[in-house]
């Protein structure tokens, strides 16, 4: 095919071109009716460029077949059968391919480091999980992706579960074992989803961690806006195989999605898909030398250490790992990497990608330069010499995997929706909770609808709270009480 097409922004320029007349949405009109103070703030071109995909860029027809000609560019760079664009994140993607493999009350095998918009899909869906356990670093406090033999064991006694789903890389940039998943789910005639929202890049240089459509997975969701050049909310998901209908997958989009999806996000995939076909290769290059040079100088700064193939990748950890998330542990340094974070951002104006009890980490991508790599290393060395003034690090209770892992003894969709109740969060263990309690970033949920709660997790929220951490999903984000069910 030739990449050197971009449809989307062709057509875009072809209506610039046309000088066409919209009595359609959007409201703002090119941006006439947008406020003056706005178009200050968003820029002119914003506006000019958010037209409809229907009866705007294309015809009322799509007779000249715009969005699926960059559909199937991107399917084609990317080793892919089938692709579609997702204007509303891989919140709205993972949901999509996880009720193609899976209906109410069906059972799918699904790794308990999933991100929290897997588990509003099993809400919405009621889906049936069965919970896959992640592998635990006692020493690092920290979860790898499940080994195959564990998602092997799940399919032995849950025959009659219908796929798998597994999340790599994870935010952490650790990687699961992919080819060897998807053989286990293929030998059961089962497909398997790859949640590598962290992953867009992954097809376009050798040296990154293998690619799920390379690896056999049948289903890859991917945020463009994480690692690509993509607006935020711009998701893309693809096919291959026979084990998942893509006229079922389209429909089950077709369910969850906009019907005003944002030509400016359709416009962004449509460019980075041909940016990385043309240029992906040298690109990457330049942010892998890139990196590796940052790690070393991070390393050197004393109280830091950053976390490398040696520490994450090996016998009970995971199978690979993305170099250009860089995690930084700060035991060291003695402060928690709530502060730490909050106190880079505010001395230095430089945004963290997560931060948790003990870790800062910096994401890294093909638009990284010496110049923000040179910005990134003043913070953290201030840090270093500023870390009296933040100790010390807060307590915060941290179990280990059997006080993190809570039974879960009702479908989540009917936790959530049936009837629930506050309670002081000290009376909660034993309850079942009827919210998900998301420490966020990374946003994997530490309780679902449907786990009975544990005197352990209440601990690790309510304490890690104090510390500075974030839970935005609960009713009371403090955790100072918590929803549960009402059981009879």
């Amino acid at each position: 095919m030739d990449h050197s097409k971009a449809p989307v922004l062709e057509a875009l320029e072809a209506y610039h071109a046309e000088r066409q007349t919209p009595f359609t949405p959007p409201g703002h009109k090119q941006g006439r009716g947008a406020d003056p103070r706005v178009r200050a703030v968003l820029g002119d071109a914003v506006f000019r460029s958010d037209v409809l995909a229907v009866s705007g860029l294309d015809d009322r027809t799509s007779s000249h077949g715009i969005l699926a000609e960059a559909q199937a560019l991107m399917a084609d760079a990317v080793d892919a059968e089938h692709t579609f664009f997702s204007t509303c994140g891989s919140s709205l993607s993972v949901k999509a391919a996880m009720l193609s493999v899976a209906g109410p009350h069906e059972t799918l095998l699904v790794g308990r480091d999933a991100h929290k918009s897997v588990i509003s899909g099993l809400i919405i869906s009621g889906v049936r999980p069965v919970w896959v356990d992640p592998r635990w670093d006692a020493g690092l406090h920290l979860t790898h992706p499940p080994a195959v033999e564990s998602f092997r064991a799940a399919f032995r006694e849950n025959p009659e579960a219908r796929g798998a789903l597994v999340t790599s890389p994870t935010p952490y940039g650790t990687c699961a074992d992919l080819a060897a998943i998807a053989a286990v789910c293929h030998e059961h005639g089962k497909p398997l989803i790859a949640d590598e929202a962290w992953g867009a890049h992954l097809p376009f240089h050798p040296d990154l961690p293998a690619w799920g459509m390379d690896a056999g997975a049948d289903v890859c969701v991917t945020s463009v806006h994480k690692m690509g050049s993509g607006l935020e909310q711009s998701s893309v998901f693809h096919l291959r195989g026979d084990l998942v209908d893509p006229h079922v997958l389209s429909s089950r989009e077709d369910l969850l999605g906009t019907t005003s999806p944002s030509s400016l996000v359709y416009a962004a995939l449509d460019g980075w898909r041909r940016q990385m076909v043309e240029h992906g290769r040298a690109l990457y290059d330049d942010a892998l030398a890139l990196v590796a040079g940052v790690r070393e100088r991070i390393a050197a700064i004393d109280g830091m250490h950053v976390h490398g193939r040696d520490d994450f990748c090996g016998p009970g950890r995971a199978s690979d790992m993305d170099p250009l998330q860089v995690i930084v542990d700060i035991t060291g340094l003695g402060v928690s990497g709530y502060n730490a974070a909050d106190w880079i951002r505010e001395h230095h104006r430089v945004d963290l990608h997560l931060s948790d009890h003990r870790r800062i980490s910096a994401q890294f991508s093909h638009a990284d330069d010496e110049q923000s790599a040179e910005r990134l290393l003043a913070a953290f060395e201030d840090l270093a010499r500023h870390a009296e003034e933040l100790r010390p690090a807060p307590d915060i209770h941290v179990p280990g995997p059997d006080g993190l892992r809570l039974d879960q003894v009702m479908l989540p969709r009917d936790a959530f929706f049936g009837p629930t109740e506050q309670v002081p969060w000290r009376e909660a263990a034993g309850r079942v909770a009827a919210e998900m309690l998301t420490p966020y970033p990374p946003g994997i949920p530490a309780a679902l609808p449907g786990e009975r709660l544990s005197r352990d997790v209440l601990d690790y929220l309510r304490s890690g709270v104090d510390a500075g951490m974030v839970v935005p999903d609960a009713v009371d984000g403090e955790v100072r009480s918590v929803r549960v069910a009402v059981e009879e």
